[in-house]
């Protein structure tokens, strides 16, 4: 759980998204980084159990920084006022599939799977997809999972309108193959974030995305197999 203090102190930096004031409330960053760092622990010490491909990672190797890139950006604003917690066995520089928690006043939500994975991994999780179909198709219809987390996000930018080159129109898994990113999601309410047992709850949910992690992360390291 995040405290009252670290949620005032995103909505205050929502509200004053400026090098001064976040100067002037540099000791009050200082408390709400420590908040989130635990959070982050606490997600780690349900999750490694349950999934042992995690068992690697540090409370560090799931944190964001709290400034933002805006070089390309036309939103100057120097600071995020929401926090992502990212779950996942990628060494560095390695995309993989993982769990994703984000929360944001009015946007909060899990997730998991792969975002928009790079063309030599698109390339492979097509290729997995399109002789494995049936394993996949079974994780995503399962159940639990549809109850869940319904289908994989899909956008005009997330799908192709043709089959993807060198796919065949009948294809019988070619709506798969015509995603370009592979994640589901489940939004929450924010202040789910400051009870006991967020973390506890929320990663029951994100538990239930490890066939999906493990299917697109068997797709991108087959190569790397012995």
């Amino acid at each position: 759980m995040l405290t009252k203090e670290s949620v005032q102190f995103l909505d205050d930096l929502n509200a004053n998204n400026n090098r001064d004031w976040f100067a002037a409330n540099k000791k009050r960053y200082d408390v709400f980084k420590k908040d989130y760092q635990q959070l982050v622990a606490a997600f780690l010490d349900i999750m490694k159990p349950l999934d042992p491909s995690l068992e690697m990672l540090e409370v560090k190797n799931c944190t964001f920084r709290i400034n933002r890139d805006i070089r390309f950006s036309k939103d100057k604003s120097p600071y995020k006022s929401h926090l992502g917690i990212w779950l996942s066995s990628g060494a560095k520089g390695k995309n993989r599939a993982g769990y994703y928690v984000h929360i944001e006043r009015g946007a909060s939500f899990i997730a998991g799977g792969f975002y928009a994975p790079l063309p030599e991994d698109l390339k492979k999780i097509r290729k997995e997809i399109a002789f494995f179909y049936e394993d996949l198709e079974t994780i995503i219809q399962d159940q639990t999972f549809q109850k869940e987390f319904g289908s994989f996000s899909r956008t005009d930018k997330s799908t192709l309108k043709n089959p993807p080159r060198g796919y065949d129109k009948d294809h019988p898994a070619l709506d798969l193959l015509k995603l370009k990113s592979f994640e589901v999601l489940q939004e929450f309410d924010f202040t789910e974030i400051t009870q006991k047992d967020f973390a506890a709850n929320k990663c029951k949910k994100l538990i239930l995305l490890q066939p999906l992690n493990e299917f697109l992360n068997r797709a991108v390291t087959a190569d790397q197999e012995v």
